[in-house]
């Protein structure tokens, strides 16, 4: 069975990446083995500084609501009529009065972070 070029140029280009991904790890493995230790002063201690991700929280996808006041918002309604052999299609523009309500929105998820 005769495998599609798509396919092989698929696995070709992934067996590449995993290649040079593993071949930069293990020569950063090697430089981070020859350096030396570095130690940090023990005066300084090391809750002073808040981490970042402390102060940041996911948020799942969600629905929310927002009060909408009443306003006036333009509609487009379409009329139909037959001419000879063929349906004609107009659109036609007209003011209509929206009185007050809640509008329902999809808040994607994502990252809510708080400064403290």
């Amino acid at each position: 069975m005769a495998v599609s070029l798509r396919v092989r140029r698929l696995v070709a280009g992934a067996a590449a990446t995993g290649l040079l991904a593993g071949g930069t790890a293990l020569g950063l493995s090697g430089t981070a083995a020859a350096a030396p230790a570095t130690t940090a002063p023990a005066a300084a201690p090391t809750h002073d500084r808040p981490d970042r991700h402390d102060r940041c929280e996911w948020q799942k996808g969600h629905w929310a609501k927002k009060w909408v006041k009443a306003h006036w918002e333009k509609k487009v309604y379409y009329t139909k009529t037959w001419h000879k052999g063929y349906w004609d299609h107009e659109r036609h523009y007209k003011w209509v009065y929206v009185p007050a309500h809640w509008h329902h929105y999809w808040v994607k998820g994502h990252w809510e972070c708080h400064h403290r």
